[in-house]
Protein backbone atom coordinates (compact mmCIF):
# COMPACT_ATOMS: atom_id res chain seq x y z
CA UNK A 1 0.00 0.00 0.00
CA UNK A 2 1.59 3.18 -0.84
CA UNK A 3 2.13 5.01 2.39
CA UNK A 4 4.05 8.19 0.32
CA UNK A 5 4.28 10.00 -2.83
CA UNK A 6 7.79 8.09 -3.17
CA UNK A 7 6.07 4.88 -3.15
CA UNK A 8 3.18 5.94 -5.86
CA UNK A 9 6.05 6.61 -7.64
CA UNK A 10 8.15 2.96 -6.88
CA UNK A 11 4.99 1.63 -8.08
CA UNK A 12 4.33 3.21 -11.73
CA UNK A 13 8.27 2.44 -12.23
CA UNK A 14 6.75 -1.36 -11.47
CA UNK A 15 3.65 -0.62 -13.90
CA UNK A 16 5.27 1.37 -16.67
CA UNK A 17 6.11 2.71 -18.81
CA UNK A 18 2.53 3.97 -20.31
CA UNK A 19 2.15 5.91 -23.67
CA UNK A 20 1.12 9.56 -22.66
CA UNK A 21 -0.41 12.34 -25.06
CA UNK A 22 0.47 15.73 -24.24
CA UNK A 23 -1.84 18.21 -25.75
CA UNK A 24 -0.53 21.73 -25.66
CA UNK A 25 2.70 20.30 -24.67
CA UNK A 26 4.65 24.03 -24.95
CA UNK A 27 4.59 24.15 -21.18
CA UNK A 28 7.27 24.91 -18.47
CA UNK A 29 6.21 23.09 -15.73
CA UNK A 30 4.31 20.15 -17.86
CA UNK A 31 7.84 19.18 -19.63
CA UNK A 32 9.53 19.35 -16.54
CA UNK A 33 7.15 16.41 -15.40
CA UNK A 34 7.69 14.87 -18.30
CA UNK A 35 11.15 15.13 -18.31
CA UNK A 36 11.13 13.88 -14.47
CA UNK A 37 8.77 11.28 -15.51
CA UNK A 38 10.75 10.07 -18.27
CA UNK A 39 13.96 9.54 -16.11
CA UNK A 40 12.03 7.42 -13.85
CA UNK A 41 11.21 4.98 -16.81
CA UNK A 42 7.09 5.80 -15.69
CA UNK A 43 6.48 6.83 -19.34
CA UNK A 44 6.79 7.07 -23.04
CA UNK A 45 5.59 10.23 -24.32
CA UNK A 46 4.31 12.02 -27.03
CA UNK A 47 3.93 15.58 -27.16
CA UNK A 48 1.50 17.34 -29.31
CA UNK A 49 1.49 21.60 -29.96
CA UNK A 50 3.85 24.24 -31.12
CA UNK A 51 7.26 22.40 -31.77
CA UNK A 52 9.48 25.32 -32.07
CA UNK A 53 8.16 26.09 -28.40
CA UNK A 54 8.49 22.62 -27.42
CA UNK A 55 12.28 22.43 -29.13
CA UNK A 56 13.36 25.96 -27.09
CA UNK A 57 11.79 24.57 -23.70
CA UNK A 58 13.18 21.40 -23.85
CA UNK A 59 16.61 22.47 -24.52
CA UNK A 60 16.33 24.67 -21.71
CA UNK A 61 15.69 21.90 -19.18
CA UNK A 62 17.97 19.25 -20.74
CA UNK A 63 14.88 17.12 -22.06
CA UNK A 64 16.53 15.07 -24.09
CA UNK A 65 13.90 14.67 -27.02
CA UNK A 66 15.54 11.90 -29.64
CA UNK A 67 13.66 8.79 -28.83
CA UNK A 68 10.34 11.04 -28.04
CA UNK A 69 7.77 11.50 -30.63
CA UNK A 70 6.72 15.57 -31.86
CA UNK A 71 3.18 16.20 -33.40
CA UNK A 72 4.04 19.58 -34.64
CA UNK A 73 0.25 21.46 -34.05
CA UNK A 74 -0.04 25.45 -32.99
CA UNK A 75 -4.02 25.37 -33.07
CA UNK A 76 -5.33 24.42 -29.49
CA UNK A 77 -8.23 23.02 -30.47
CA UNK A 78 -6.91 20.71 -33.11
CA UNK A 79 -3.84 19.96 -30.57
CA UNK A 80 -5.97 18.52 -28.43
CA UNK A 81 -7.86 16.70 -30.84
CA UNK A 82 -4.74 15.18 -32.20
CA UNK A 83 -3.65 13.92 -28.07
CA UNK A 84 -7.64 12.44 -27.52
CA UNK A 85 -7.26 10.66 -30.85
CA UNK A 86 -4.27 8.89 -29.65
CA UNK A 87 -5.82 7.96 -26.66
CA UNK A 88 -9.12 6.72 -28.20
CA UNK A 89 -7.63 4.66 -30.53
CA UNK A 90 -4.88 2.80 -28.56
CA UNK A 91 -1.90 4.79 -29.45
CA UNK A 92 -1.54 6.27 -25.84
CA UNK A 93 -2.82 5.08 -22.72
CA UNK A 94 -2.84 8.40 -20.80
CA UNK A 95 -4.13 11.65 -21.57
CA UNK A 96 -2.60 14.86 -20.29
CA UNK A 97 -3.34 18.33 -20.55
CA UNK A 98 -0.54 20.96 -21.54
CA UNK A 99 -0.78 24.94 -21.90
CA UNK A 100 -5.00 24.72 -22.95
CA UNK A 101 -7.81 25.71 -20.97
CA UNK A 102 -9.62 22.61 -19.83
CA UNK A 103 -13.16 23.59 -21.41
CA UNK A 104 -10.96 23.09 -24.57
CA UNK A 105 -9.41 19.52 -23.72
CA UNK A 106 -12.80 18.22 -22.35
CA UNK A 107 -14.90 19.20 -25.54
CA UNK A 108 -12.35 16.65 -27.19
CA UNK A 109 -12.73 14.12 -24.47
CA UNK A 110 -16.37 14.32 -24.82
CA UNK A 111 -16.59 14.11 -28.18
CA UNK A 112 -19.02 11.36 -29.76
CA UNK A 113 -16.47 10.95 -32.70
CA UNK A 114 -12.87 10.51 -31.05
CA UNK A 115 -13.94 11.10 -27.13
CA UNK A 116 -13.30 8.92 -24.36
CA UNK A 117 -16.81 8.94 -22.96
CA UNK A 118 -17.73 5.49 -21.22
CA UNK A 119 -21.43 6.60 -19.94
CA UNK A 120 -19.98 6.66 -16.55
CA UNK A 121 -19.69 10.08 -14.73
CA UNK A 122 -16.38 11.87 -15.21
CA UNK A 123 -14.54 12.71 -12.22
CA UNK A 124 -11.39 14.52 -10.40
CA UNK A 125 -9.87 12.87 -7.56
CA UNK A 126 -7.26 14.64 -5.74
CA UNK A 127 -4.85 12.70 -3.39
CA UNK A 128 -3.38 14.35 -0.70
CA UNK A 129 -0.12 13.81 1.66
CA UNK A 130 0.12 16.35 4.59
CA UNK A 131 2.40 16.00 8.11
CA UNK A 132 -0.78 16.69 10.11
CA UNK A 133 -2.45 13.50 8.69
CA UNK A 134 -1.51 9.77 9.50
CA UNK A 135 -2.04 8.39 5.57
CA UNK A 136 -2.46 9.99 2.35
CA UNK A 137 -5.74 10.80 1.30
CA UNK A 138 -8.35 12.26 -0.98
CA UNK A 139 -10.80 14.23 -2.56
CA UNK A 140 -13.14 14.36 -4.69
CA UNK A 141 -14.92 16.00 -6.38
CA UNK A 142 -13.14 19.46 -6.71
CA UNK A 143 -12.52 20.12 -10.58
CA UNK A 144 -15.61 18.38 -12.79
CA UNK A 145 -19.09 18.09 -10.94
CA UNK A 146 -20.76 20.95 -10.05
CA UNK A 147 -23.46 20.40 -7.99
CA UNK A 148 -23.61 16.08 -8.34
CA UNK A 149 -26.48 14.71 -7.07
CA UNK A 150 -27.33 11.80 -5.38
CA UNK A 151 -26.80 8.78 -8.40
CA UNK A 152 -23.31 11.11 -9.49
CA UNK A 153 -21.85 11.14 -5.69
CA UNK A 154 -22.24 7.59 -6.21
CA UNK A 155 -20.22 7.22 -9.19
CA UNK A 156 -17.91 9.86 -7.69
CA UNK A 157 -17.30 7.19 -5.17
CA UNK A 158 -17.10 4.71 -7.27
CA UNK A 159 -14.23 6.01 -9.36
CA UNK A 160 -12.24 7.23 -6.50
CA UNK A 161 -12.71 3.87 -4.94
CA UNK A 162 -10.91 2.57 -8.34
CA UNK A 163 -8.42 4.75 -7.66
CA UNK A 164 -7.88 3.48 -3.94
CA UNK A 165 -7.25 0.05 -5.01
CA UNK A 166 -4.74 1.12 -7.68
CA UNK A 167 -2.60 2.75 -4.38
CA UNK A 168 -3.26 -0.66 -3.13
CA UNK A 169 -5.81 0.76 -0.54
CA UNK A 170 -8.27 -2.51 -0.25
CA UNK A 171 -11.08 -1.27 1.53
CA UNK A 172 -11.30 2.77 1.57
CA UNK A 173 -13.02 4.29 4.35
CA UNK A 174 -15.32 7.19 2.62
CA UNK A 175 -16.28 9.84 4.72
CA UNK A 176 -18.91 11.99 3.36
CA UNK A 177 -18.83 15.65 4.31
CA UNK A 178 -21.20 18.23 5.46
CA UNK A 179 -21.22 21.11 7.54
CA UNK A 180 -22.45 19.19 10.19
CA UNK A 181 -22.77 15.61 11.46
CA UNK A 182 -27.18 15.26 12.42
CA UNK A 183 -29.54 15.10 8.94
CA UNK A 184 -31.00 17.66 8.35
CA UNK A 185 -33.85 18.08 5.72
CA UNK A 186 -32.59 21.63 5.35
CA UNK A 187 -28.83 21.28 4.09
CA UNK A 188 -28.54 18.23 1.06
CA UNK A 189 -25.17 17.03 1.82
CA UNK A 190 -26.63 16.11 4.95
CA UNK A 191 -29.72 13.72 3.29
CA UNK A 192 -27.37 12.73 0.94
CA UNK A 193 -24.86 11.09 3.49
CA UNK A 194 -27.42 8.89 5.01
CA UNK A 195 -28.30 8.16 1.73
CA UNK A 196 -25.18 7.13 0.78
CA UNK A 197 -24.33 5.57 3.58
CA UNK A 198 -27.46 3.45 3.39
CA UNK A 199 -26.58 2.45 -0.08
CA UNK A 200 -23.58 0.97 0.75
CA UNK A 201 -25.33 -0.84 3.53
CA UNK A 202 -27.21 -2.62 1.06
CA UNK A 203 -24.58 -3.73 -1.30
CA UNK A 204 -25.11 -0.70 -4.02
CA UNK A 205 -21.85 0.62 -3.49
CA UNK A 206 -19.23 -2.04 -3.01
CA UNK A 207 -15.46 -2.45 -2.01
CA UNK A 208 -15.63 -0.03 0.10
CA UNK A 209 -17.07 1.47 3.57
CA UNK A 210 -19.15 4.70 3.13
CA UNK A 211 -20.02 6.88 6.39
CA UNK A 212 -21.91 10.24 7.08
CA UNK A 213 -22.52 12.78 7.25
CA UNK A 214 -19.18 14.14 8.45
CA UNK A 215 -17.76 17.38 9.38
CA UNK A 216 -14.58 17.53 8.24
CA UNK A 217 -12.84 17.43 11.77
CA UNK A 218 -14.63 14.31 12.61
CA UNK A 219 -13.86 12.95 9.62
CA UNK A 220 -9.97 13.63 9.82
CA UNK A 221 -9.84 13.50 13.41
CA UNK A 222 -10.66 10.71 15.53
CA UNK A 223 -10.31 13.16 19.09
CA UNK A 224 -13.07 15.15 17.83
CA UNK A 225 -15.52 12.41 16.70
CA UNK A 226 -15.05 11.08 20.48
CA UNK A 227 -15.91 14.42 21.81
CA UNK A 228 -18.79 14.92 19.52
CA UNK A 229 -20.02 11.31 20.52
CA UNK A 230 -19.41 9.53 16.98
CA UNK A 231 -19.12 6.14 16.51
CA UNK A 232 -17.72 4.81 13.02
CA UNK A 233 -15.20 3.03 11.63
CA UNK A 234 -14.82 6.22 9.33
CA UNK A 235 -14.27 9.22 11.97
CA UNK A 236 -10.80 9.60 12.13
CA UNK A 237 -10.08 7.64 9.87
CA UNK A 238 -10.93 8.54 6.15
CA UNK A 239 -9.60 7.75 3.27
CA UNK A 240 -11.77 9.44 0.79
CA UNK A 241 -13.47 12.15 1.97
CA UNK A 242 -16.70 12.89 -0.52
CA UNK A 243 -17.10 17.15 -0.71
CA UNK A 244 -20.91 18.26 -1.30
CA UNK A 245 -20.04 20.34 -4.59
CA UNK A 246 -17.45 21.70 -6.27
CA UNK A 247 -17.29 24.96 -4.39
CA UNK A 248 -16.36 22.80 -1.03
CA UNK A 249 -13.72 20.99 -2.77
CA UNK A 250 -11.81 23.82 -4.30
CA UNK A 251 -11.85 25.34 -1.29
CA UNK A 252 -10.48 22.25 0.38
CA UNK A 253 -8.15 21.32 -2.35
CA UNK A 254 -6.31 25.22 -2.50
CA UNK A 255 -6.26 25.07 1.48
CA UNK A 256 -4.60 21.80 1.58
CA UNK A 257 -2.39 23.39 -1.19
CA UNK A 258 -1.84 26.54 -0.24
CA UNK A 259 -1.90 26.81 3.80
CA UNK A 260 -1.42 23.32 4.39
CA UNK A 261 1.66 22.72 2.43
CA UNK A 262 0.21 19.60 0.97
CA UNK A 263 1.98 16.82 -1.60
CA UNK A 264 -0.05 16.20 -3.95
CA UNK A 265 -1.60 14.94 -7.34
CA UNK A 266 -5.05 14.87 -9.57
CA UNK A 267 -6.32 12.66 -12.18
CA UNK A 268 -9.77 12.38 -13.88
CA UNK A 269 -11.34 9.22 -13.82
CA UNK A 270 -14.49 8.20 -15.58
CA UNK A 271 -13.24 8.09 -19.10
CA UNK A 272 -11.61 5.33 -21.38
CA UNK A 273 -8.13 6.06 -19.90
CA UNK A 274 -7.02 8.45 -17.10
CA UNK A 275 -6.41 11.85 -17.88
CA UNK A 276 -3.83 14.10 -15.98
CA UNK A 277 -5.63 17.72 -16.04
CA UNK A 278 -3.59 19.75 -13.01
CA UNK A 279 -4.11 23.26 -12.62
CA UNK A 280 -1.82 25.92 -13.77
CA UNK A 281 -0.92 26.72 -10.26
CA UNK A 282 -0.12 23.06 -9.66
CA UNK A 283 3.75 23.07 -9.46
CA UNK A 284 5.84 20.27 -11.27
CA UNK A 285 6.12 17.90 -8.38
CA UNK A 286 2.34 17.60 -7.96
CA UNK A 287 1.91 17.15 -12.07
CA UNK A 288 4.59 14.07 -12.00
CA UNK A 289 2.57 13.08 -8.92
CA UNK A 290 -0.42 13.04 -11.09
CA UNK A 291 1.42 10.97 -13.90
CA UNK A 292 2.38 8.65 -11.41
CA UNK A 293 -0.99 7.87 -10.39
CA UNK A 294 -2.21 8.02 -14.01
CA UNK A 295 0.28 5.21 -14.87
CA UNK A 296 -1.03 3.16 -12.10
CA UNK A 297 -5.07 3.68 -13.20
CA UNK A 298 -3.38 2.82 -16.59
CA UNK A 299 -2.15 -0.70 -15.64
CA UNK A 300 -5.47 -1.98 -13.64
Amino acid sequence: MAKSFNDVLELAKQKGPKKIAVACAHDLEVLIAVKNAVERSIIEPILVGDKDKILELAKEIGLNLENIEIIDEKDKEQASRIATSLVSSGKADILMKGLVDTSIIMKQVLDKEIGLRTGKVISHVAVFSVGTYHKMFMVTDAAMNIAPDLNQKKEIIENAVELAKALGIENPKVAVLAAKEKVSPKMEATVHAKELAEMNQRGEIKDCIVDGPFALDNAVSKESAKIKGITSEVAGDADILLVPDIEAGNVLYKSLTFLGNAKSAGVIIGAKSPIVLTSRADNDEAKLNSIALAVLLASK
